[in-house]
């Protein structure tokens, strides 16, 4: 049985402006079953170690081989159209600033 699996482009995490880490493809298995809550120490757990995985690559063109290589059904996400344009803090300042300054 095949497993079916998400390919993706890795956001930028909300704690920070830069985009290092938003170049790479994320695939990652969807859960095969629920998660379980451990009676004796309260964690929540699952039995499939499969749902741990995630693999990274360079290229949407590698992660879609990698799965057609190892024969997993694949859900391919589109990517985000946002375009983020880096500011300085010294635009601020500047008097032809068309918004209102906010704090």
């Amino acid at each position: 049985m095949s497993r079916i699996v998400r390919i993706y482009r890795s956001p930028k995490p909300a704690t920070q402006s830069a985009l290092g880490n938003t170049r790479e493809w994320v695939l990652e298995f969807e859960p095969a079953g629920g998660r379980e809550i451990d009676p004796l120490m309260g964690w929540v757990g699952t039995s499939d170690p499969e749902s741990q995985v995630r693999l990274t690559f360079p290229s949407r063109e590698e992660a879609v081989a990698y799965a057609e290589r190892n024969a997993l059904l694949f859900e391919v996400e589109p990517e985000s159209n946002v375009v983020y344009r880096p500011k300085a803090y010294g635009e601020n300042y500047i008097p032809s600033r068309l918004e209102n300054w906010t704090h």
